[in-house]
């Protein structure tokens, strides 16, 4: 039992209020003028989002979100929620939700806990992100205490850190997977994460001398894999393949959601979901484990536009997990990730 006066937030990428342009305008503003998500000078940053990629994505992407929205509101905002709710079933401390872009706030969702807790002398935050990455996990982290600190600024604050190699997350996204493998006849495995232009990485890199030094240097130990993306999803994609018992060699590791001018990792999603059935992979089964709730990368992006890649290129299943929402077995994880984070987890929290 946490004997601290504590409380716990969610925090999460976040999602327009709404499917209108406006609301959808709004949104990807803030997103991209991020200096952590577009890292080039405000002056060029300011040109670049505000001239050129919001007025011509944003009616592009205001049709993508009104075919995956609910009569709650966005995927992701009503999945953070239903997951709270369902974790608050099994905390001995008040949860809430913040996004990094849009809303709930981090300052509306400490606020909330201190109407919760008279006297809130701590606050966990729980990033629902499985990987290191500055345009996700490192700018949410940081947007949230300053804007906590804002509020009150003697709070004291812990932060779940990446938890792409946790042995309970590991089994959390092997039984999400399992259920789809009941007859499996699939030719291929797709594992595909959210892509991050490579210089994303190289500026990660804490050793300043690793990150894409060598062609190998996700084989190499090293302290940059602390906050290094690419070594992270690889090595998700190991264990919970090895846990699953796939053959290696059926198994394909891609990134999605690229912006053009930049050099992205490779290899990219939509190319290989044209190329896999030509090279026999008729039928796949697809997984998204940077996202741990569905959202528009794998409602829309995945499950409409990626499919139809793949199957207009011949190919004959396409089968994609839906991502952990709110299985129990996750649940069950963050909540002993959270209960126990002053001695069984203590090793997690920063």
């Amino acid at each position: 039992m946490i004997e601290k006066k504590t409380g716990l937030i969610l925090l999460n990428l976040g999602s327009p209020d709404s499917y209108s342009v406006a609301d959808v305008r709004k949104y990807l503003r803030e997103f991209l003028m991020d200096e952590r998500v577009i890292d080039i000078p405000w002056a060029f940053r300011t040109l670049l989002v505000k001239g050129i990629i919001v007025p011509f994505r944003a009616p592009n992407s205001a049709r993508a979100y009104q075919t995956i929205w609910t009569s709650q509101g966005s995927p992701l905002k009503v999945i953070t929620m239903q997951f709270k709710d369902a974790l608050q079933q099994q905390l001995s401390i008040p949860a809430s939700v913040a996004m990094r872009y849009g809303s709930p706030t981090p300052e509306v969702a400490f606020k909330e806990l201190r109407s919760k807790v008279e006297g809130l002398e701590e606050v966990l935050i729980a990033p629902m992100y499985p990987h290191y990455a500055m345009s996700s996990y490192e700018t949410a982290i940081e947007h949230a205490v300053s804007h906590i600190r804002s509020v009150q600024k003697d709070i004291s604050i812990r932060i779940l850190k990446p938890f792409y190699n946790e042995p309970a997350y590991i089994e959390s996204l092997a039984a999400s997977i399992r259920p789809y493998l009941e007859g499996d006849e699939y030719d291929g495995y797709l594992f595909s994460y959210h892509g991050l232009p490579v210089r994303h990485l190289r500026k990660s890199d804490t050793t300043r001398n690793h990150c894409y030094v060598s062609g190998d240097c996700c084989e190499i130990k090293s302290l940059a894999w602390d906050t290094c993306y690419k070594h992270q999803v690889k090595i998700t994609t190991k264990l919970v393949t090895e846990k699953l018992g796939f053959d290696q060699a059926k198994v394909t590791l891609t990134f999605q959601s690229r912006l053009a001018g930049d050099k992205w990792l490779q290899p990219y999603t939509d190319i290989a979901l044209e190329e896999l059935p030509k090279k026999g992979i008729k039928k796949l089964l697809v997984l998204c484990p940077a996202f741990v709730a569905d959202c528009l990368e794998t409602l829309e992006e995945m499950d409409d536009r990626g499919k139809e890649i793949f199957m207009h290129n011949g190919g004959e299943v396409f089968t994609r997990v839906p991502c952990m929402n709110t299985q129990p077995e996750w649940v069950r994880t963050v909540a002993k990730y959270c209960e126990g984070y002053e001695k069984e987890y203590a090793a997690m929290w920063s």
